[in-house]
């Protein structure tokens, strides 16, 4: 049987048929859908945890526990879970334990393009990389017997194309793998600097042995037709390399970490000229020629951005078709209508401060006509960069700044740069958004929602009580749309010059269930065409030729706060029923 399956689909089939029982993850574009597809399959335990780091650990204590393990990410989410990563290349496995990796090439949804195949050889673990749906889904399976057969955590990378990318796939059936049986081992699990010195020694000898062993293994492709060039390439690139040169011979790599460099030299020796072309950072290419092999790479190519086929074109001079330009205005992101973000940053906006930001839609706050937010660098960052400005400037200089972050970021990782600043004394405001869901990603709950990734009720991390019991004295809470009331508390707040949270909670505009029975409605007879209203960035209001704003009302959510921007009574909030 065949269906038709997004790259995150397939891999989440291949999980299933693999016989993995326990899966954790945080979601991050591009790779959210495994988990929210993983989660249909009932022989497998899947969770979110509230960041990578915890899930890898989550995978590590299941493959300690002798049961196949799955921790899902994206490419930037690999850095918070590097730290137990490192180590479990060292320790190994028991059961088979595989960490689904996605990167960004272009990137679509990132703050990085950082190439996760360097984290594979710091890490001193295994990598591969499928090319399409079928492989995503068969080189999962695949993982879990390298993992196993090598002793290894398996990095299984994927990039945005591949993994929003649709392709047939054959459907087999689940292997019920027989768990394996746990034992104590202290030389091997527990990694103090006696252990750890000699669990090194024995994992560079398994990475040798998989390199050299690699040279056999399916998941790699050696096509010879052209031999005046052949191409040394993987995962998506492969498919702009078949479509752009079609006769030319390739090596497709699937074990991109560690090379199976004989295999590399082998088919060297085949072609006159030899290109690697691979997305992002040259990690064959400088392998390649520190193995003294002659080829070309990154001196044709960019280390920048996402690769296509008329990119290949256009390197070796074949002819590319032109792209019709439609002269199509510019559609910046934008806060969606009745989104509370734009409530708080229009208050933000009108007492001009400034804004250490975080990672979520509220990054969009940072776009104009808002254009609050000054800096964006990780998840839970905008508390410390907080801090670190303030101890850096002392308390005048952030009288008008506050961190920004949500309630799913907070407990990511927020809360650990919250603890920092009430252990080391540190001055400010810092708001959280609590818009109860992981907005940007597609409304994931989290470990505050009250809802498991089953949907299944749970405890509901109480965000205030947490603030305080870690040390705030000043905690309140407040509607992200009452809007006179919070400039007024921010107003005392920023004020005092002390330590202080402020949650404002309203529910994502787009979240299920969330009905906006209101709308708002123009009256072009008393608008005097002054444009206050449009200066909350509301893409529900368009200006009309005559200067008059009119609101599309199969945008409007009837949040209202266009109506608080107007002086002259010329928009009404309709009462829905």
């Amino acid at each position: 049987m065949k269906k038709l399956m997004l790259g995150n689909e397939a891999i989440a089939r291949g999980a299933f048929e693999a016989g993995v029982k326990v899966a954790s993850a945080y979601p991050g574009t591009p790779s959210t859908e495994i988990s929210e597809n993983l989660v249909q399959y009932k022989e497998i335990y899947c969770e979110w945890a509230p960041n990578e780091k915890v899930a890898t650990e989550v995978a590590i204590g299941a493959s300690m526990a002798g049961v196949r393990s799955m921790a899902c990410m994206k490419h930037v989410g690999l850095n918070v879970a590097a730290d137990p990563l490192y180590t479990a290349g060292y320790i190994g496995v028991n059961g088979g334990m595989v960490l689904v990796v996605a990167d960004d090439p272009g990137l679509y949804s990132s703050q990085n393009e950082q190439d996760t195949r360097n984290h594979a050889r710091g890490a001193l673990v295994c990598c591969i990389e499928p090319s399409d749906s079928q492989e995503a889904k068969d080189f999962t399976k695949f993982a879990y017997k390298i993992s196993e057969e090598y002793d290894m955590p398996v990095i299984l990378r994927t990039t945005t194309r591949l993994a929003h990318s649709q392709q047939e796939v054959e459907l087999c059936d689940r292997v019920e793998v027989e768990d394996k049986p746990y034992e104590k081992n202290i030389a091997k699990n527990v990694m103090m600097p006696a252990n750890a010195k000699r669990r090194h020694v024995i994992v560079e000898e398994k990475l040798a042995r998989l390199a050299k062993d690699g040279a056999n293994f399916e998941i790699n492709k050696m096509e010879i037709n052209d031999t005046s060039i052949g191409f040394v390439t993987c995962g998506i690139a492969y498919q702009y390399v078949k479509e752009a040169m079609p006769n030319a011979s390739v090596l497709k790599l699937g074990l991109v970490n560690p090379l199976p460099m004989d295999l590399i030299k082998e088919f060297a020796k085949k072609v006159d000229k030899l290109v690697i072309f691979e997305e992002l950072m040259p990690i064959i290419e400088e392998q390649v020629k520190a193995a003294g092999i002659d080829c070309v790479g990154k001196e044709m190519f960019t280390v920048l951005g996402e690769y296509s086929a008329n990119m290949l074109k256009k390197a070796f001079g074949k002819a590319v078709p032109a792209i019709k330009q439609n002269n199509l205005p510019m559609r910046p992101p934008i806060l969606c209508p009745g989104c509370p973000h734009r409530s708080v940053f229009s208050v933000l906006k009108k007492l001009k401060i400034h804004a250490s930001g975080d990672i979520g839609c509220y990054t969009l706050g940072a776009v104009q006509p808002l254009g609050v937010v000054d800096s964006t660098v990780c998840m839970g960052a905008s508390i410390s960069v907080l801090h670190g400005i303030q101890k850096a400037k002392g308390d005048e200089f952030t009288k008008d700044w506050v961190a920004v972050i949500g309630d799913s970021t907070f407990l990511h990782t927020g809360v650990n740069s919250l603890m920092n600043t009430v252990y080391n004394k540190g001055v400010g405001v810092v708001m959280i958004l609590d818009n109860r869901t992981t907005g940007m990603t597609g409304h994931q709950d989290h470990a505050a929602t009250g809802k498991t990734l089953q949907g299944e009720e749970t405890n509901a991390v109480d965000i205030p009580a947490l603030c305080r019991a870690i040390g705030v004295k000043r905690v309140f809470e407040i509607s992200a749309f009452d809007q006179k009331g919070l400039e007024k508390l921010l107003k005392e707040e920023l004020s005092l010059r002390q330590l202080s949270v402020i949650v404002t909670k309203a529910p994502c505009a787009l979240l299920k269930g969330v009905v906006f029975k209101d709308k708002c409605k123009e009256d072009t007879e008393k608008c005097k065409k002054c444009g206050r209203c449009l200066s909350i960035g509301c893409p529900a209001l368009t200006k009309c030729a005559d200067g008059t704003i009119k609101i599309d009302q199969s945008m409007c959510n009837g949040c209202g706060l266009c109506q608080t921007y107007c002086a002259f009574d010329a928009i009404k909030l309709i009462k829905g029923e």
